[in-house]
């Protein structure tokens, strides 16, 4: 199995940038054996767990949330098992935990109950 563990997370002033790291070990190899879906997900204090972005790991396609396109950005370190999550422009609204989470397949998934490998989450507090 897969362990996630995020990092990165802060203050920030609105309009500041953030970027954060969800580093991967365990059995990675399967990651190579098995199409896998690397995302990112927020839940804010009295909100439900809300999807961010996606991209998967065998090939360049990604996937965002109408409220963080053209702000934020999901990439991957393919050898270096990470993936990362640029977030520029932050808004107040953006203020969560921030989950990275792992699932196989390649497909478009975007609820969180279909992710099988989560972190233990990274703050983001922004304040306007």
């Amino acid at each position: 199995q897969l362990q996630l563990a995020e990092s990165g997370g802060g203050l920030v002033q609105a309009g500041d940038s953030l970027r954060l790291s969800c580093v991967v070990s365990g059995s990675t190899s399967d990651m190579w054996i098995h199409s896998h879906t690397m995302a990112w997900f927020r839940q804010a204090p009295g909100k439900e767990r809300e999807f961010v972005a996606l991209i998967f790991w065998n090939n360049q396609d990604t996937y965002y949330t109408d409220s963080v396109k053209g702000r934020f950005t999901i990439t991957k370190d393919y050898f270096g098992n990470t993936v990362y999550l640029q977030m520029n422009n932050l808004k107040f609204e953006d203020t969560a935990t921030y989950y990275c989470a792992a699932r196989r397949g390649m497909e478009y998934v975007v609820q969180g109950a279909q992710y099988t490998y989560w972190g233990q989450g990274t703050q983001v507090t922004v304040s306007s």
